[in-house]
């Protein structure tokens, strides 16, 4: 494998932002190599959405996406039913990239596990657990827990909200807790829900949802809880009836998910945690991606494809630069940053907001809340104007994935 000096790219972290910003630069012919801590990649957790945008970058780095996922139209309803906002499809994006729908629900294991098959042997090297980096004028040179180093021209750190790389460039995050705790869940098929509807729902205190998804071409459902939780909450012995005495209050088709699932292999958890919002994202030679820099709240239903765009916009912003020169690379940065930043930010600090709103208020201000989202058009108009509204402007942007068709 070559390793010639003004393309070296090692990216740190086989997440799928780091196999995303592998492909990405690969693809404009870079050398890269990708040090992952574990043995081999991962992918944790259940099922995710991944949406039109992600889907596109996807179809360039090669991926067959004709049966990659459940195209899904989003509602939000209170606990009885009633629905209290709808996400509706952009038609001029599904043109645009000539992918119908907005959401799309997968099996993350299935989804990354289709990236790994595009990278090409010999990328990733596991057991390499990042000690520090040193920054001279001309190269980063990788040190690793075993001894080993490597010199690099950029290094991308791509390794999670709790990425070593990023500590180093930019100190200690400030990771908090922000109240909540997930529990996600997938399963098999089950009667009598609408097909292509996928539903986040509201009790006083929970949240309940559930999507269609597709796992190498069969389908299913993924389902989730979102409950509030002090940082460091015991969690409860007996999992399923937690999960069975927080569902049963809410509409069907909700209360059944449980009965076709397995809660030994096919439920995750974890507690919920976030950074204060970042304006830079690049340092000298290193620069980050994902989690490393902008973990999200599961309100976003983002985190890993924003990951995956990540990569994407930060390889393509380095296109055609000679990494021998640091001016090359600052302004590609600048570029990078100048697209993800502040569209980022938002999102995460959006989705955030919304965890608040829904899991935060005390008991007077819930039950107003309530009261104005099941009378009123306000949620169906924050949504469209604090999410698809920036979604929106950021695919029509795209152009160079768009499918160029007569009638465009």
């Amino acid at each position: 494998m070559s390793w010639r000096k003004g393309k070296r790219v090692a990216i740190v972290g086989a997440g799928p932002g780091g196999i995303s910003t592998a492909l990405a630069m690969l693809q404009r012919g870079y050398d890269v190599k990708v040090f992952e801590r574990q043995k081999e990649p991962k992918a944790l957790g259940g099922a995710v959405l991944l949406s039109v945008p992600v889907l596109a970058v996807l179809r360039e780095y090669g991926l067959d996406i004709s049966n990659f996922g459940t195209h899904t139209t989003v509602e939000f309803h209170n606990r009885k039913g009633k629905v209290r906002a709808s996400l509706p499809f952009n038609p001029k994006v599904e043109q645009a990239f000539d992918i119908k729908g907005w959401h799309y629900g997968v099996l993350r294991s299935s989804a990354f596990g289709k990236m790994l098959e595009h990278l090409p042997a010999g990328i990733i090297e596991g057991d390499a657990a990042l000690s520090h980096y040193v920054e001279t004028n001309d190269a980063v040179t990788l040190h690793f827990k075993s001894g080993k180093t490597v010199e690099a021209d950029i290094v991308v750190g791509a390794d999670g909200i709790n990425s070593q790389v990023s500590k180093q460039a930019f100190g200690d995050p400030g990771l908090f807790h922000v109240g909540l705790r997930i529990w996600l869940a997938w399963c098999d098929p089950i009667s009598g829900i609408p097909s292509n509807t996928g539903v986040i729902s509201h009790s006083s205190k929970y949240q309940a949802s559930y999507f269609p998804m597709l796992h190498d071409g069969k389908p299913g459902y993924e389902w989730w809880i979102v409950e509030p939780c002090k940082e460091n909450a015991p969690r409860p012995q007996n999992v399923e009836q937690h999960v069975r005495h927080i569902l049963k209050d809410f509409a069907d088709p909700l209360p059944r998910f449980p009965d076709a699932m397995d809660f030994n292999h096919q439920i995750f958890c974890w507690d919920v945690y976030n950074r204060p919002s970042l304006q830079k994202w690049s340092k000298g030679r290193v620069v980050c991606v994902g989690d490393a820099v902008h973990p999200v709240s599961p309100y976003a239903a983002y985190g890993m494809g924003m990951a995956i765009e990540d990569g994407y916009f930060l390889a393509r912003f380095l296109n055609g630069k000679d990494f021998s020169f640091s001016a090359s690379i600052r302004h590609g940065f600048e570029q990078y940053e100048k697209a993800r930043v502040n569209y980022v930010n938002h999102n995460v600090e959006f989705a955030r907001k919304l965890g608040g709103i829904f899991h935060s208020q005390p008991y007077p201000v819930a039950k107003i809340r309530d009261f104005v989202f099941d009378n009123t058009g306000f949620l169906n108009k924050m949504i469209r104007r604090d999410y698809l509204g920036d979604q929106e402007a950021m695919c029509l942007s795209m152009k160079e994935l768009h499918v160029e068709r007569e009638h465009l």
